[in-house]
């Protein structure tokens, strides 16, 4: 079974190299979302950048990156997701009320 710094690193076509830093640097960070279902380990580290964004302000240069990793930790989710379409509708609605609440928190 592959991590899943093995599975960001083998999507093609590559996503921008300073991208999947960020990325892998947040899934090294967190060795205990190797425990997870990949669909949610990248949910997870999309709501973690996503706070750290709005944490900063949203509005600093610096938080471009977190802000694009976060999207694609998003996209990976859902990519990974095609792998259990019947999963697909869950994980969405999970997505979206964990994401729903992090907005919230800084309303």
């Amino acid at each position: 079974m592959t991590t899943n710094i093995e599975w960001l690193a083998a999507r093609q076509p590559e996503a921008p190299p300073a991208l999947t830093q960020c990325v892998r640097e947040l899934l090294e960070s967190h060795p205990e979302w190797e425990q997870l279902p990949r669909v949610d380990a990248f949910i997870e580290a999309s709501e973690v950048l996503l706070r750290r964004v709005l944490e900063g302000g949203a509005i600093a240069r610096a938080n471009a990156l977190d802000l694009l990793a976060a999207d694609a930790c998003v996209t990976w989710a859902f990519e990974a997701a095609a792998d259990e379409p019947a999963s697909i509708a869950g994980r969405a609605e999970r997505a979206t009320n964990g994401i729903a609440a992090i907005a919230a928190e800084f309303a």
